[in-house]
């Protein structure tokens, strides 16, 4: 499909790219082998969302919950979180690509941590495309957090309780400079959220595929949108 054909397109896509460890097993291969082929269906979904004008694309790298697999399984994710960053560092400048994190970014190593803060020190000015990494993200947690914050805001006195609506908790989100999301993608065969921006996909249209993320091609986030594009969005009302 042709770009001219896209008129109604997301300003916010999320992906939850689910997949990789299977795919390595059913070619005999360890998991790590999977997450490292899945960089290359990061990268597609990166380079249409700019060739398309998509504002917003937040991808689910490492929940909270990956924490608890492998401690072998973890340093390999984190090892290639940062190999990833410094093969992409110029793509990211030339391109006009505004790197972000939502998640506990302390909770990270200090060589991956240095890695993600240098680069995004670096591009902040950027404005084509800002692309979002839930890194150590968790949405309950998140949520959790804005309790807390907001809970000490009023018990100092900054902000009233009866103040507190969907503005003001939307401000202490991690995503506080982000639109909702428009459009939540799974790939995986799995038809579920895993605590992944709840509060952000309130009124996000759903996209579930089988295919396992390495498989999921240029073609298929082309899909994705075409798809989303036939959704009739009412957001409550009646047309």
């Amino acid at each position: 499909m042709k770009k001219e054909d896209f008129t109604h397109l997301p300003n916010h896509v999320a992906i939850i790219m689910d997949g990789n460890g299977r795919w390595a097993k059913k070619i005999g291969k360890k998991r790590a082998f999977g997450h490292e082929n899945g960089t290359k269906s990061v990268r597609d979904c990166i380079d249409q969302s700019l060739r398309l004008g998509i504002k917003n694309l937040t991808l689910y790298v490492f929940s909270t919950e990956n924490w608890n697999r492998p401690k072998f399984e973890v340093n390999a994710l984190m090892d290639l979180l940062v190999y990833s960053l410094e093969n992409e560092r110029v793509n990211l400048i030339e391109n006009g690509i505004k790197l972000n994190v939502i998640g506990e970014l302390e909770t990270l190593k200090d060589k991956a941590k240095t890695k993600l803060k240098s680069i995004i020190s670096e591009t902040k000015s950027n404005k084509k495309l800002n692309l979002n990494l839930a890194i150590s993200y968790g949405s309950k947690q998140e949520i959790v957090n804005v309790i807390r914050e907001i809970s000490n805001k009023v018990k100092n006195n900054i902000i009233s309780s009866k103040n507190i609506d969907e503005n003001i908790i939307n401000e202490h989100l991690y995503t506080r400079n982000l639109p909702n999301v428009d459009l939540l993608i799974r790939t995986g065969g799995e038809k579920r959220i895993s605590n992944f921006l709840l509060w952000q996909i309130a009124y996000a249209e759903m996209y579930f595929t089988d295919l396992l993320w390495p498989d999921f091609k240029k073609e298929d986030f082309i899909d994705a949108l075409d798809d989303y594009q036939k959704r009739d969005r009412r957001f409550g009302k009646i047309n």
